[in-house]
């Protein structure tokens, strides 16, 4: 199918820097775009030419209503919207799609991690589940942040299985944080990244901000925290039946991983996966699949992934696996799963 689409006014502004908006479409929907005077001329499949104008009138009608969009936002929209049709970019735009997390501005890259954001505010516990540079760290930490300044949680709790020092963690030297801090890393530069350095490392004193192993959280409760489980794959069935029911009043926990990469010793069930098996269909907890679409680092990131799906040797638990999902599945109450 071909088709001239007339240009509004404003518009020009969708095409990007270069027209590099026009060349991200093409290479999403498999169209060919061309642009001659005040006219657009799309060919390719009818549905991903009726995308095409569609987004372009959308994003005319956000123009008249005094909305704009930088060239990164535009390109995260048009991604979201080629992987969902029926999600309009009004929809993404006025959703909530970006948040005010300290210093930043946070906005989901793709789909999935917006259905991530989205379970966030509308589940108390949610488990983000996919391979490396998917956002998932990043993304919970950024929603932690914004609880915590907007009051709803009186403090943030990081917690992440140390597998590879065991029970010998007490015996190292430092403190609690020195400890475990090679192991929570990626959480605290999600942290500074969001707030300045000083804020941290008053959060830090005041426990506001808590870092602590998995194996401390035992015969805690938890109130009026936002809890990050990270790497949560490397739990044992018994850390994330502690973990999970940890959670006190007014709480609410984000719990990550890839099952791809579960480092516990041969024999152990990852936690993790066997979460996923009991308890996808219990109200109130949602599962959001990751795949490597996702990824938001260098785009060799994703191509090395699935070079090494394509390549992986079978696993040393072959029950070790999440049955396959929708990549844009969301697990929980009212939305199918």
């Amino acid at each position: 199918m071909k088709k001239t689409i007339p240009i509004g006014e404003g518009v020009a502004d969708f095409f990007g820097t270069y027209d590099g908006n026009i060349k991200y479409l093409e290479s999403l929907l498999d169209v060919e775009v061309h642009l001659r005077e005040q006219d657009l001329t799309v060919e390719g499949a009818p549905e991903h030419v009726s995308l095409v104008e569609r987004l372009l009138r959308d994003y005319s009608t956000l123009r008249s209503e005094g909305i704009s969009l930088s060239g990164d936002d535009l390109k995260s929209i048009i991604r979201i919207v080629s992987e969902d049709p029926s999600v309009t970019l009004r929809d993404v735009v006025t959703g909530p799609r970006q948040i005010e997390a300290g210093r930043r501005r946070v906005s989901p890259k793709t789909l999935n991690q917006k259905l991530y954001m989205d379970a966030i505010d509308r589940y108390d516990i949610v488990f983000g589940i996919g391979p490396a540079g998917t956002g998932k760290t990043y993304l919970a930490v950024s929603m932690a942040v914004r609880a915590l300044l907007a009051k709803r949680v009186s403090r943030i709790v990081l917690t992440r299985p140390a597998v590879e020092a065991g029970e010998r963690l007490g015996f190292l030297p430092g403190t609690l944080e020195e400890k475990v801090d090679p192991y929570l890393r990626p959480l605290y530069d999600a942290l500074y990244d969001m707030l300045d350095a000083d804020r941290v490392e008053r959060f830090l004193e005041r426990r506001v901000v808590e870092v602590a192993p998995i194996a401390f959280m035992r015969g805690r409760t938890l109130n009026d925290a936002f809890v990050i489980l990270d790497e949560a794959q490397n739990t044992t069935s018994e850390q994330m039946k502690m973990c999970l029911t940890r959670i006190g009043f007014s709480s609410q926990a984000v719990i990550n991983g890839d099952v791809t990469q579960i480092d516990l010793p041969f024999g152990r069930t990852s936690g993790l996966v066997e979460a996923h098996q009991i308890l996808s269909d219990v109200p109130g907890i949602a599962f959001v699949q990751f795949n490597d679409g996702d990824v938001v680092r260098h785009p060799l990131v994703a191509e090395i992934i699935r070079a090494y799906q394509r390549q992986s040797v079978p696993s040393q638990e072959p029950e070790a696996t999440v049955a396959p999902t929708d990549p844009a599945e969301v697990s929980g109450p009212g939305s199918g799963g």
